[in-house]
């Protein structure tokens, strides 16, 4: 993957897939939760898993399928003591550090925008050290739209006002990447293996890479920015 960095101001980032290793989502909403909540209901518990299974495809896309506080209120369980009960499993994706500071000893602006709600953010900030290397960090939350929006990138520009011919915008999901290129942004990048436990999957309607030292050490690379 070759960029022109002279181009690129600011880079916007996503967390979950692209920074840090989406295997802990993976796991925690297809496998620890369901088998939680099917041990609540004895004699039933494929039953559970099922309308479980319904009631998050219902909600994908929307900004409560990312949100802590509605499962926890939906399910009548402790989203976040759930998901800090498998914390061990959260790390950074490979050169996720590497690629960060590299951005900012080049003077490239750093935001995180994220469908997380802040208290899973906050998990993930307490056991990782992205964080620090962030210029700016904005979930979905905070703007009541969720990436996916239209008015999400409108509120983001009203917020926090960048040039979209000068920005890459880099997330693993195909259909932010989409609400990202018919808002106008100029560059934009698939992590096309999100998931450390599953094979990388090319993506075909955006360049895509498996990990960032292929920003560091390919032609064009940002050490020479």
């Amino acid at each position: 993957m070759i960029l022109n960095w002279a181009n690129i101001d600011t880079v916007l980032l996503d967390m979950d897939g692209t920074l840090l290793d989406l295997h802990f989502d993976n796991f925690f909403w297809l496998t620890h939760l369901p088998e939680y909540y099917a041990a609540q209901f004895p004699g039933e518990e494929q039953r559970a898993r099922d309308a479980l299974k319904r009631q998050l495809f219902e909600k994908q896309g929307s900004l409560d399928w990312y949100c802590t506080q509605f499962w926890s209120d939906e399910l009548n369980l402790d989203i976040i003591a759930l998901k800090k009960q498998i914390g061990h499993l959260i790390i950074e994706r490979p050169e996720s550090l590497s690629f960060l500071e590299a951005l900012g000893s080049c003077d490239k602006k750093r935001v995180l925008v994220t469908n997380a709600h802040p208290d899973s953010m906050s998990i993930k900030f307490s056991v990782t050290s992205i964080e620090p290397l962030l210029d700016e960090i904005i979930s979905s939350h905070d703007y009541g739209y969720p990436k996916e929006s239209a008015n999400f990138w409108n509120t983001l520009q009203a917020n926090s006002p960048f040039d979209p011919k000068k920005t890459l915008f880099i997330d693993d999901s195909l259909p932010v990447l989409n609400a990202a290129k018919d808002y106008g942004i100029e560059h934009l990048l698939c992590i096309d293996s999100p998931d450390s436990k599953k094979p990388a999957s090319p993506c075909s309607d955006f360049p895509s890479i498996s990990h960032f030292n292929e920003l560091l050490t390919i032609g064009g690379a940002l050490s020479n920015a």
